[in-house]
């Protein structure tokens, strides 16, 4: 009988950790799915040298997160080195995550206007080659209408035409880690302190 009290409160126990970890697996979920906030957008643009445009957007109210990689070009996982050579096809773009309610996509194009020059072709200041171009890849129609009208509106405001290509967004490839939060980790580099700082001081960003 003693065995069988035994083996009774032995399943008890077994039973009501069961229940436990069943309301703690469900509990788990739901702080998974509260932490993932489905109303967060994405933005894919590139405007010369992913070093430049990920620390202004860094700084952006808003945006929550900020990666540069390649997009656009005709190999798989490109390497810096080859896309250096302007010969894949691929430009150096970010991908920013960000939050519409505290900082829209237009406003995300405007300040992209401003952190470089959209007139130039294939350039910006002394980087030269198609990987520097400027692009705005849209993930939807109502992006590629927003940067239409855009594009249309800067180009009215400039005395050059507007170069900006807008063109559906191709695969994303991250960048290797050293080029990540490359301003943040490398204030004091030679790119960071002669064209990096002055671009954040001139947007009021720094």
């Amino acid at each position: 009988m003693k065995n069988l009290l035994l083996l009774f409160s032995f399943l008890l126990t077994c039973l009501g950790c069961i229940a436990n970890k069943k309301e703690t697996d469900e509990n788990d979920k739901t702080t998974v799915t509260d932490t993932h906030d489905a109303k967060l957008e994405t933005a894919i643009i590139g405007g010369g040298c992913f070093w430049c445009t990920e620390a202004v957007f860094e700084q952006i109210d808003g945006v929550k997160s900020v990666i540069s990689g390649y997009a656009g070009g005709k190999i798989p996982n490109p390497t810096y080195k080859q896309i250096c050579t302007g010969l894949t096809g691929h430009a150096e773009v970010i991908k920013i995550l960000f939050d519409p309610k505290v900082v829209s996509y237009e406003k995300i194009l405007n300040i992209f206007g401003d952190a470089h020059d959209p007139t130039t072709l294939n350039r910006q200041g002394a980087d030269v080659g198609t990987q520097y171009r400027s692009t705005v890849m849209y993930l939807n129609e109502t992006q590629k209408e927003i940067a239409t009208k855009w594009k249309f509106s800067l180009t009215s405001q400039l005395v050059d035409p507007v170069v900006t290509e807008i063109v559906a967004a191709p695969t994303f490839y991250k960048a290797e880690e050293y080029h990540q939060d490359y301003y943040r980790r490398n204030p004091n580099q030679g790119y960071c302190n002669f064209v990096i700082r002055p671009k954040l001081k001139k947007l009021n960003l720094e």
